[in-house]
């Protein structure tokens, strides 16, 4: 391993909260759930829920490995140490690609709401904002989670706002939501939902910057229990208000705002969701910086990657090259894609993280084993159900990357 200095730990438990809160309120709420409620249709909330149970199971797993392994790297370094090199190494990789997609989702969205119909420009402000943020994570972890409470404070406040008009106000009559993909569309809507949950990860790859390690169950739990009931909250809310034109939507809360007839706060919505999206990104290119210099100080990617900032204690290298390729994404993308591609690289790293999970040994065990197998099964099935661009493009990716670290292994020896 690289003699690099060790992260600081400057985090207490609201902050941990506080960075898988804003990591995950940034996606499902503003985004998901048109692409998930293209493939239910009426079954959205059951999809919504699945995902819910499995992201459960998850993050249990999640709680107890980094219970016992409080260092930088998440399901990386569980998988490396519980299961071996190769299982880390996939995890890691999925993670990487998987929320650098993630990153690039939440740009876009950012842009979606601040700047609509702007075209091109979206993508010049996406990018702008993925730059600033890059240079707020090299001033140090603590900046972030600060920056980061302020975004979902101003989240909250529009979300709160959002639901007491959708109660408050009337509808304009559209027709309900069709019965569209049967049981596969709501496995598929399940998993382009989960995309959604998977802000807690940002929770357990912060554990080498937390002060008490032993605390990083409670805020897991905490983060997604208070993002669930926000969600099937908001979920009702736009089915109600929006119902068929829920699925070809982009920007679902502005659009149901203007239905409800109050237009006034439209502007307001769309400042709301923009806050989110920033929080998710910053929260995102927070973990998988820390992912990736996990990966390098392991030689699994480019060895300079693992370098710590002297003064804020920060990976410096590996947040600049992610930024970079956040921005070639932003320009090339497409969200939905995005949203998919996202979600099968998420799905491969917890599927690791389950089985690592179950194979820890009893003193370490604080959830029964059948959570994890449920989350382990949970995660193929999702992953195989998303899109079929999405799954071969997550297999090509992971293929590279399996290829590239065998070569690197074999010019090694």
């Amino acid at each position: 391993m690289s003699a690099q200095p060790a992260l600081a730990r400057r985090l207490g438990t609201a902050d941990a909260v506080v960075v898988g809160l804003s990591a995950m309120l940034g996606a499902g709420v503003f985004v998901a759930f048109a692409p998930a409620a293209e493939a239910a249709g009426r079954g959205l909330l059951l999809g919504l829920a699945i995902a819910a149970v499995i992201a459960f199971c998850n993050a249990v797993a999640s709680a107890q490995l980094a219970s016992s392994h409080p260092a930088s790297g998440g399901t990386y370094l569980f998988g490396r140490e519980v299961l071996g090199p190769w299982w880390g190494f996939l995890a890691g990789w999925g993670f990487v690609v998987g929320k650098t997609a993630s990153c690039a989702a939440m740009a876009m969205t950012f842009a979606a709401y601040a700047a609509p119909g702007a075209g091109a420009w979206q993508r010049a402000l996406s990018a702008l904002a993925v730059v600033a943020f890059t240079v707020l994570n090299l001033r140090g972890v603590t900046r972030t989670a600060t920056a980061a409470k302020v975004l979902l404070a101003a989240t909250l406040v529009v979300l709160v706002g959002f639901l007491v008009l959708t109660a408050a106000g009337d509808a304009a009559p559209v027709g309900p939501l069709a019965a569209t993909g049967g049981a596969w569309g709501v496995l598929q809507a399940a998993g382009l939902l989960f995309f959604a949950f998977a802000g807690y990860a940002r929770i357990a790859t912060l554990a080498e910057e937390v002060r008490r390690p032993e605390v990083l169950g409670r805020a897991i739990l905490v983060a997604l229990g208070t993002a669930v009931v926000l969600y099937l909250l908001v979920a009702l809310a736009l089915v109600h208000v929006l119902r068929d034109a829920l699925p070809t939507s982009e920007v679902p809360v502005a659009d149901a705002t203007a239905s409800l007839g109050a237009d006034w706060a439209v502007p307001l919505a769309r400042v709301g969701a923009a806050a989110a999206a920033l929080g998710a990104l910053l929260a995102l290119l927070a973990g998988v910086g820390r992912t990736t210099l996990a990966m390098a100080r392991e030689r699994d990617l480019p060895a300079p990657l693992a370098s710590v900032d002297e003064r804020h204690r920060v990976p410096d290298t590996a947040q600049v090259v992610i930024g970079v390729a956040v921005v070639a994404l932003v320009l090339l993308a497409d969200l939905r894609g995005a949203i998919g591609f996202s979600s099968f690289g998420v799905l491969v790293y917890y599927a690791v993280a389950n089985l690592a999970a179950m194979r820890q040994p009893p003193e370490q065990r604080r959830w029964p084993r059948a959570l994890q197998v449920l989350g382990l099964v949970g995660c193929v099935v999702l992953a195989a159900a998303l899109p079929l661009g999405s799954v071969l493009a997550g297999l090509a990716v992971l293929g590279v990357g399996v290829l590239g670290r065998a070569v690197a292994l074999r010019r090694r020896t």
